[in-house]
């Protein structure tokens, strides 16, 4: 996607307005560093201070990252999605995964109700390559693809607002999976009751699944915290 010279009214609000839209459409990518503010006041033909301004502005709302000495990074691709990673921050782990808990039973109820025939292939496909990366003994590969298996259960209810949540919830998911890994050592936590309730269109086993499945990752992180007390 190519930078539009901006106009005269409003300069700041124009070019927040589109560089806001690179991030949207994931022209500049989770984690990217954008380009400098010579670069952007050139391309938009506007003074580096109105790109400064446009830059701070984002940042504020969470979708930039200005790191000193190195530049501008991607944080979030929108304002819930950063204002929802200031707020998590500062959360305890076991304030994450109990909002996960609540997230994840209801998703896996409501995935029950509406899965399509895709939705069960690639439910599927996530859980195979969940196991493989458990047997694989990853630690990094394992969160990425447990938290791909449950992208794909959310996905299941067909609720934009529910994967928007989730998705936008992901960051600090990754941080919490990696903590009940670590809390629970060797101990495989199987999924396969929640794909296979989900297939069956089973609403009852597929909410007991998830439950029992979070309530798992609740009791070993508690007993991780209580030993390091």
């Amino acid at each position: 996607m190519s930078l539009r010279t901006a106009q005269r009214a409003s300069l700041v609000d124009q070019v927040i307005d589109q560089l806001k839209e690179q991030i949207t459409s994931n022209s500049w990518q989770m984690h990217a560093k954008i380009p400098t503010e010579t670069v952007l006041a050139e391309q938009l033909g506007v003074g580096r201070n109105t790109v400064r301004e446009a830059v701070r502005a984002l940042t504020h709302a969470g979708l930039l990252e200005c790191r000193q000495g190195d530049g501008t990074y991607v944080r979030a691709t929108s304002e819930l999605s950063g204002a929802m990673q200031r707020r998590l921050r500062t959360a305890e782990q076991l304030e994450i995964l109990e909002v996960r808990r609540a997230l994840e039973v209801e998703a896996a109820r409501l995935a029950a109700t509406r899965r399509t025939d895709a939705d069960i292939a690639r439910i599927r496909s996530a859980l195979a390559e969940r196991e493989q990366a458990w047997e694989s003994g990853g630690p990094e590969a394992f969160v990425e693809a447990d938290l791909a298996f449950h992208i794909a259960v959310v996905e299941a209810t067909h609720n934009r607002v529910l994967t928007d949540l989730y998705e936008d919830f992901s960051a600090a998911l990754r941080a919490s999976i990696t903590a009940a890994g670590t809390s629970i050592n060797s101990t495989y936590i199987p999924h396969d009751a929640i794909a296979r309730a989900i297939a069956d269109g089973d609403v009852a086993a597929a909410e007991r699944a998830g439950h029992a499945c979070m309530e798992h990752i609740l009791i070993s992180l508690t007993e991780a915290q209580e030993l390091s007390n």
